[in-house]
């Protein structure tokens, strides 16, 4: 995919939440029925977190309900209106508390490292696979020694209430496969760019880390399988 593309669906992206960063949110309160999976997974209690693609920071919220020790939490996110909503839901927490605000399709991530790093809701937003490649690489780059890197790709091709949902391109762009532009449905119209991450190419992510898989499954959404999570370890 070239530049010029990825600036353009990156840019849909960044249009889209920054319309609907207020329904976003309080659509968005509930955590993912697969982080219990993925606690039960790890065992122990986590130390530190880098979450990429943080949102309103409902996995910080989700952590901090969980396990009783304090923990060091690193949020990352470009859009500085859900990082806000984060601030003030994560302050009344025992949480050691840093929000970044990056645009990582445009920036490296920062030289970060943490027990558990985690991209939940974000894989999908990544434009081109070469993106994805990398910033999974980067990812578990940042994982400390004997961590543990947590991804979940969404599987909305699959359900017929997405496909319904999908728009189609203006005929100047050039996309790769599985990407798709899908209309928002809540009270603010908008779109957004979206990509499917079928079984190949999730093999093809999972190779780029270099970490041994702990976990493989299928969890959320009303059947129980909206996401697919992968849980690799530094060993």
């Amino acid at each position: 995919m070239n530049q010029g593309t990825i600036e353009r669906l990156n840019q849909i992206n960044r249009e889209f939440y920054r319309a609907t960063a207020a329904e976003f949110d309080t659509s968005r309160q509930a955590p993912w029925l697969g982080w219990e999976r993925l606690l039960d997974t790890i065992g122990s209690p986590i130390a530190s977190v880098l979450d990429l693609g943080c949102g309103n920071g409902r996995f910080g919220l989700f952590l901090a309900a969980r396990q009783p020790q304090p923990f060091r939490y690193i949020g990352i996110d470009s859009n500085p209106d859900l990082l806000a909503r984060a601030r003030r839901r994560l302050a009344g927490q025992a949480v050691d508390t840093t929000l970044i605000e990056r645009d990582i399709v445009r920036e490296a991530l920062p030289r970060r490292s943490a027990q558990l790093v985690a991209l939940f809701g974000l894989v999908h937003h990544l434009p081109g696979f070469a993106r994805r490649r990398t910033l999974l690489a980067a990812a578990a780059d940042r994982v400390s020694a004997g961590g543990y890197l947590a991804f979940a790709c969404w599987r909305f091709y699959e359900q017929e209430r997405f496909r319904r949902r999908i728009v189609p391109w203006d005929d100047d762009i050039m996309v790769e496969k599985h990407d798709y532009l899908l209309d928002w449905r809540g009270g603010e119209r908008a779109l957004r760019y979206c990509h499917y991450v079928d079984d190949d190419e999730h093999a093809r992510l999972i190779k780029a880390t270099g970490l041994t898989v702990i976990a493989d499954y299928r969890a959320d959404g009303a059947a129980g399988n909206l996401n697919r999570y992968t849980i690799l370890q530094k060993v």
